[in-house]
């Protein structure tokens, strides 16, 4: 977090809850901006979007007046746990093939027949 984020927050935030990724959620203690209250999130570690859950999500966006409930916002079983945007690192996903995986494709199984007018 920056200075700046750091100072704004103290002066005119008021902390709402926190998620299980350390996320510290507040809200502005006074001004309205557009006629709204302001949101905002103060994440813990590194500053990552995916890391908000979708009952924290809602809040932020005004979907909702009140963030969900300990009780709503557990996690069902079919769900997964939370795996962060990989996307630009060394984990991220590369399909076999990909430069970075070898460069090596399949040979083509001959059953492809290009179009062409006539």
């Amino acid at each position: 977090m920056s200075l700046g984020t750091w100072i704004y927050t103290m002066l005119n935030g008021d902390l709402v809850g926190t998620d299980e990724f350390g996320n510290n959620y507040y809200r502005g203690k006074g001004k309205k901006l557009h006629g709204r209250e302001r949101r905002w999130v103060v994440y813990q570690g590194r500053p990552e979007a995916s890391k908000v859950p979708a009952e924290w999500h809602a809040w932020l966006h005004h979907t909702v007046q009140e963030p969900l409930t300990e009780e709503a916002a557990k996690s069902r079983p079919w769900q997964q746990p939370h795996i962060p945007n990989l996307t630009g690192t060394a984990n991220a996903y590369r399909p076999s093939g990909h430069e970075f995986k070898g460069g090596q494709r399949d040979a083509a199984t001959g059953d492809y027949e290009a179009w062409s007018p006539k």
